[in-house]
């Protein structure tokens, strides 16, 4: 769903290739993980685990980190941080809509402590785009879609976050807003300068090529 898409407004060029990429993303990230034993499925009516929870979204919240703070095993930190304040509100979050809510909330503010931290260590230096994602994901990516990849990470937290949970997350700008803490109003600014700068990016970096 694109940022057009809750408008009914046209979507540029840029949106359509980020669109499509994180789109990819979202496709490949959602294959079945072959290392982790399928478990029965919930008897319908049943109650919700924890353990329901962490096997049907832990894989996907992971790569959601990884796609804001770049490292995967700072993004598994930060994931496994979220189910551990999931724990603690358990009582309260039977339903699978929030607490899946609650951990999405909790991954984008964990990140974001993370990229605070990262700005106050002089010596941090941000790792390379093309390294940072998963080698099997970005083999399956074509050039222009890796070059989308090495956009986002240029963009500021904010607007990556509005882009990754737009196109990668496929979150409507409501749902943006509350994992975000931000307005609607700011999630379509927000997103609309992200694209811009994007679409620059890749000019610059195609030119100069």
């Amino acid at each position: 769903m694109g940022v057009g898409a809750d408008t009914g407004g046209y979507e540029s060029p840029v949106e359509q290739t980020v669109d499509r990429t994180l789109s990819r993303l979202r496709r490949i990230d959602s294959r079945p993980d072959p290392a982790v034993q399928a478990a029965p499925p919930v008897a319908e009516g049943g109650p919700l685990t924890l353990a329901d929870l962490y096997r049907d979204h832990r894989m996907r919240l992971v790569r959601l980190a990884v796609l804001l703070v770049d490292e995967p095993a700072t993004a598994e930190d930060v994931v496994q941080e979220a189910f551990a304040g999931l724990h603690r509100h358990w009582a309260g979050l039977r339903d699978e809509a929030a607490a899946v809510g609650y951990l999405r909330t909790a991954v984008v503010n964990g990140s974001r402590s993370v990229l605070r931290r990262r700005r106050t260590a002089r010596e941090y230096v941000a790792p390379h785009q093309v390294n940072a994602r998963s080698a099997e994901s970005l083999a399956m990516l074509s050039a222009e879609h890796q070059a989308v990849v090495d956009a986002l990470g240029t963009l500021p937290p904010r607007q990556r976050e509005v882009l990754v949970l737009r196109y990668y997350g496929g979150l409507s700008e409501a749902e943006i807003a509350e994992a975000a803490g931000i307005t609607r109003g700011t999630v379509k600014s927000t997103a609309s300068r992200a694209l811009d700068t994007v679409a620059r990016v890749m000019a610059e970096r195609s030119g100069g090529q």
